[in-house]
């Protein structure tokens, strides 16, 4: 466990050495903020409508929601971006068979690696959490569907960090694995679209459809079906992650 953790804190150190997150933060920032003030002005010109409606919107639903909604959208670029570098780089600078030479298990690399990218992720959606409790100053937010957003948002980021990293693993430069890990994530965004298309119901897509999951979450309906489906999809890809890795410590 403490190898673990040693390899996160080097990871995420790493990460901010170079200026691709601090780039990334500021226009993530910048972005997200302009959609927030948008939704909250929105919210303002509506609220005299709002008063004289039974069961109206609340200001956590006009504000909140899409906030965290276009936040996944804008991550779901942005993580191929930040996990490309984790493998691939190690083994472009040669450093990678020093790595599986050391007296360290696949599995304390791999999860040292993701744990590093995951903690600039949470330090994202922590400062995203920021921008709707500022709203506290002068009004009231529903916490439970804040939480319920911010839940999701994490598990969201979770997902896209864990096939990152599977695609870091198995591509040979940062640029493949990036492309891969877009075309990847975009195509569970999207899966269950082609069935509502074409008036059909498709059940297995619907389960896998990585945005369903997200916006069920989202809407406070916190289950148990839908938290499965983020802890195995993370499991899965982070043991393929692993296996991976075997296979390139068996060739050294």
């Amino acid at each position: 466990m403490n190898m673990i953790l040693v390899i996160a804190a080097r990871e995420f150190k790493t990460l901010f050495l170079s200026p691709l997150a601090w780039t990334i933060l500021a226009i993530l920032q910048f972005i997200l903020a302009f959609l927030f003030l948008t939704q909250v002005e929105s919210f303002t010109m509506l609220q005299p409508q709002l008063a004289n409606m039974d069961n109206a919107p609340s200001l956590t639903d006009i504000t909140v929601t899409p906030l965290f909604g276009n936040a996944g959208i804008i991550l779901l670029l942005v993580t191929p971006l930040l996990t490309m570098r984790l493998i691939c780089e190690e083994r472009r600078n040669k450093t990678l068979t020093l790595l599986l030479s050391a007296p360290l298990s696949n599995a304390e690399i791999i999860i040292g690696k993701y744990l590093g990218s995951l903690g600039l992720l949470a330090l994202i959606v922590m400062l995203i959490t920021l921008m709707p409790l500022s709203l506290l100053i002068g009004g009231t937010l529903d916490f439970g569907k804040l939480f319920a957003n911010v839940l999701a948002l994490l598990l969201l980021v979770s997902a896209f960090a864990s096939i990152g990293l599977f695609m870091s693993c198995v591509a040979s430069n940062p640029t493949v694995a990036a492309m891969g890990a877009f075309g990847a994530l975009f195509v569970l965004w999207i899966l269950d679209w082609s069935a509502g298309l074409a008036d059909k119901r498709s059940e297995l897509f619907e389960y896998l459809s990585i945005l369903r999951h997200f916006q069920s979450i989202q809407s406070g309906l916190i289950n148990t079906a839908d938290l499965s489906y983020f802890l195995l999809f993370i499991s899965l890809f982070l043991l393929l992650c692993i296996r991976r890795l075997d296979k390139e410590r068996l060739q050294k």
